[in-house]
């Protein structure tokens, strides 16, 4: 079979439902994949994508708890992942950043999700497919992983670039969510939000490459991506994967470790 698209529109997916080699995998809010979802996708809740531990519950689940994720949904290394969500890709990015992590390279994802899927047409069903229970240990490479560790360590920030996907307010420390505001020295602001195109159901704008050369992130530099909760930067993460990124790598400790340890540098400001 032919190797698939990092990036696919609905009209291509359509036409692989029924192949036995897809793992359809849908991260909306449980409560929309109960009512719809594409026909075929098993569900991952969002809180399956994180730890749930102290004091960063925000953090790579354990390899027992990968273990049980995939293993429930029938994860196999011939299978070919597509990962869709609801909200623009933050979520899917997640998932898409853990199947890096475990080695999993064997993924798609579906520009514009459930949003541009559901608005032009194509089919969804309340109906839950029938469990593919497989047998999964993972094995977990953090070559995709940085830690608060591995940030204060570098000789200089020059040495990377890091991009941060908050809001803007975040950024500069107005808006504070964690017992220190503002933002890691020497990071670049680029709000996830800024690269979906709203006027195309949510696909990642078609720019996306030239907007983020234009507030300075070069996909040719090694880059680091984080925001509160390495939620909204599952999105910029995916995003520079698809856009042939040299180096990029996630925090997933992001601003909830960051900003609440004594002993990280942050600065304010823009």
């Amino acid at each position: 079979m032919t190797e698939l698209p990092k990036l696919l529109e609905p009209e291509s997916l359509v036409e692989l439902l029924e192949r036995p080699d897809i793992l359809l995998i849908d991260v909306c809010k449980d409560e929309i994949y109960s009512r719809r979802h594409i026909p075929g996708a098993v569900h991952v809740s969002t809180k399956e994508l994180m730890n749930g531990g102290q004091p960063w519950p925000n953090k790579l689940p354990s390899p027992a708890q990968l273990d049980a994720l995939f293993s429930r949904i029938g994860l196999t290394a011939d299978k070919h992942v597509v990962v869709y969500d609801d909200e623009g890709g933050g979520w899917a990015g997640r998932l898409i950043w853990t199947l890096d992590v475990i080695g999993h390279q064997n993924w798609s994802y579906l520009n514009g999700g459930l949003i541009a899927w559901y608005a032009e047409g194509f089919p969804t069903t309340d109906e839950v497919p029938p469990p593919e229970v497989a047998e999964f240990e993972a094995d977990v490479d953090r070559a995709a992983i940085v830690s608060a560790e591995d940030i204060m360590a570098l000789d200089a920030i020059n040495d990377v670039q890091i991009w941060d996907a908050r809001s803007i307010e975040e950024y500069t420390g107005e808006k504070v969510m964690a017992e220190k505001g503002g933002h890691i020295p020497g990071a670049i602001h680029c709000e996830w939000t800024s690269l979906m195109d709203r006027e195309r159901n949510m696909r990642i704008r078609q720019d996306a490459l030239e907007y983020l050369t234009s507030v300075g992130i070069s996909p040719d530099k090694p880059t680091i991506t984080h925001c509160q909760s390495h939620h909204r930067s599952g999105f910029t993460y995916l995003v520079a994967r698809l856009l042939g990124f040299s180096n990029i790598r996630a925090y997933d400790g992001s601003w909830w470790e960051w900003g609440n340890r004594s002993d990280t540098p942050v600065e304010q400001g823009r």
